[in-house]
């Protein structure tokens, strides 16, 4: 195995960790996870989150500090959640009477994950 393959896989476990405790973070909060790692032809969404009428779409990003793993969602990242969200709501049968928003979940070294609600809006 190339040192390159390791790191990739070590990155890709604190990743699938990193989900794992949001969804955990998110459920404690009341949310029903519809789906985790949501892909389409226009991209990939980390969590779907649905507390009733609301649907979350949620960027999970492991970084050592929170200012980190807020820059780490770049724009062109949100215009692709954002069209992957469109994509998901226009599968739904009740898209019309669902309200949703763009949040991010950091996950830092011995913290609790932080949620951040409303980080951007979609198109």
């Amino acid at each position: 195995m190339t040192p390159g393959h390791e790191s990739r896989q070590r990155a890709q476990r604190l990743g699938h960790r990193a989900e794992w405790l949001a969804a955990f973070a998110l459920t404690l909060k009341g949310y029903r996870i519809v789906a985790r790692r949501f892909k389409t032809p226009i991209g990939e969404i980390d969590l779907i989150a649905r507390r009733g009428k609301l649907v979350a779409f949620v960027e999970v990003k492991a970084r050592a500090n929170m200012q980190m793993a807020l820059d780490a969602v770049t724009p062109t990242s949100r215009q692709r959640i954002a069209k992957a969200a469109n994509w998901w709501l226009s599968q739904q049968h009740d898209h019309g009477q669902l309200s949703s928003r763009f949040d991010v979940i950091a996950v830092c070294p011995r913290r609790w994950p932080v949620h951040l609600q409303n980080v951007w809006q979609g198109r």
